[in-house]
């Protein structure tokens, strides 16, 4: 393994606690994978139980609802990992994961992956927080489609990525995803995506410059959030 493979497998979050030694070892028993923007790396169905770190790129979880609309449950950047519940409890995949864009992964058996947890009590630890996480999450997501409409579902969304930064002295999304990415994220269709980021466009809560969305009066989407109307009426 070369140095910089070694170097990109130390920020895998899975792997930060593990020795120089214990890394090579993974890894010589796994083998990579690159893979294309909005490729399927895993489907629901499949019955394998590898696990999957990222060492570049970014992936999806999704799921499609009957009607074939894609929902998203959660984003794993680089230096996460996907796939331990089935290498856990030996079930099927419980979604779909999707290349966001392309990468590299590592992919490590099950049993590679369950001796990492047996000898390191910091990677365990690792996991259980990451499925209390997901956990968390699926609560979240399970909250908003019972009780948001869609245009808040995008207005919660938003303000999931919203992050204040220092250089600007604002509030801004950076980078800002795709539509498509964002419909998936908040259960809804492209088209409301677009049709929410106009209206916010034009009355001033957001101003759009490339790949970058500023947040311009945070406090007013936190209330369009909020309100019980939850339609176009809230940006009037």
């Amino acid at each position: 393994m070369s140095q910089e493979s070694a170097a990109k497998l130390s920020r895998v979050r899975l792997l930060e606690n593990l020795s120089a030694e214990a890394i090579v070892s993974l890894e010589k028993r796994s083998h990579w994978r690159r893979y294309a923007r909005d490729e399927q790396i895993l489907d629901r169905d499949s019955e394998s139980r590898d696990v999957f770190l990222i060492v570049e790129g970014s992936v999806e979880v999704v799921n499609y609802s009957l009607s074939g609309r894609e929902v998203a449950f959660g984003h794993v950047a680089e230096g996460g990992y996907f796939g331990e519940l089935s290498a856990i409890d030996g079930g099927r995949r419980s979604a779909n994961i999707i290349a966001v864009e392309s990468g590299l992964l590592l992919v490590v058996p099950p049993d590679v992956f369950t001796e990492i947890l047996t000898q390191s009590p910091p990677a365990t630890m690792q996991v259980l927080r990451r499925l209390a996480h997901i956990i968390r999450t699926a609560d979240d997501r399970i909250m908003d489609l019972s009780t948001l409409k869609a245009v808040q579902r995008v207005y919660v969304e938003l303000l999931r990525l919203t992050e204040f930064d220092e250089n600007f002295g604002k509030h801004l999304i950076r980078p800002l995803p795709t539509q498509r990415d964002m419909a998936r994220r908040a259960s809804t269709s492209r088209e409301t995506v677009a049709r929410v980021l106009g209206q916010l466009a034009r009355a001033n809560v957001v101003e759009r410059k490339g790949r970058t969305l500023f947040v311009l009066d945070k406090k007013r989407l936190l209330e369009m959030t909020d309100a019980m109307e939850g339609d176009e009426e809230s940006l009037r």
